[in-house]
């Protein structure tokens, strides 16, 4: 009986120690840093000018990499920094391989969300001084609907989380599958493909007809 008990506690641990490594992240470093180590490696200056810098009509973005901060390497996480316009627009997008903790430094409101697995909208209105997470996977959004620029900072507990792009990568699929998802025609499929923007990371600005700046400083619209 002892032993059946001995047993049973050995293949409970090593079903808890499983799920723990099943839903980490980056696997742990092994060592302090994996870099060569020299000064200029844990210091990165200036990441608006030195990071990789994206610069759209929303705004700046400037993210970070192993290549231009090889501090970083086998740490788990990567940063990105937004200077955002009014009604500057982070398009909805997923990070399959990392949670997003991100903060408003200054301006806004920034009005950002994601959807959960069960479909429930979950919308908030962030101001100076507030944190909101974005869970692993899920698709989520920001935008100003303030009428001063936005920094805000993201952290990230991958090195390299990867972005997907909702919009773009619906209509990249075939045409047939986009309009059963949206419950439209071809015809209105074809016409969204004519149009659709830039397959990129970078900030986009919302129309007139869509944001005013300052107006509608809402979770709803």
């Amino acid at each position: 009986m002892e032993y059946k008990k001995f047993i049973l506690v050995v293949l409970i641990l090593g079903a808890v120690a499983g799920n723990v490594f099943v839903s980490a992240a980056d696997p742990d470093p092994l060592q302090d840093f994996d870099s060569p180590g020299a000064l200029s490696d844990f210091v990165l200056r200036d990441v608006f000018k030195n990071g990789d810098v994206s610069n759209g009509p929303g705004g700046l973005r400037a993210a970070i990499n192993i290549t231009l901060f090889p501090g970083i390497e086998s740490q788990g996480i990567t940063y990105v920094h937004f200077n955002m316009v009014p009604c500057g627009v982070n398009l909805p997008h997923t990070h399959p391989r990392a949670s997003e903790l991100l903060t408003l430094v200054s301006g806004g409101p920034l009005q950002v969300g994601f959807v959960d697995t069960a479909g429930v909208p979950r919308i908030n209105l962030l101001h100076p001084g507030d944190l909101t997470v974005f869970p692993r996977g899920t698709m989520h959004f920001e935008i100003n609907v303030g009428t001063k620029r936005a920094f805000y900072i993201s952290a990230l507990n991958s090195q390299n989380p990867g972005t997907l792009t909702s919009g773009g990568a619906l209509l990249m699929i075939p045409d047939r599958s986009s309009a059963t998802a949206l419950n439209v025609g071809l015809d209105m499929i074809r016409k969204l493909k004519e149009n659709m923007l830039p397959y990129t990371p970078q900030l986009e600005l919302a129309p007139p007809a869509v944001c005013v700046p300052g107006r509608d400083i809402t979770t709803k619209i």
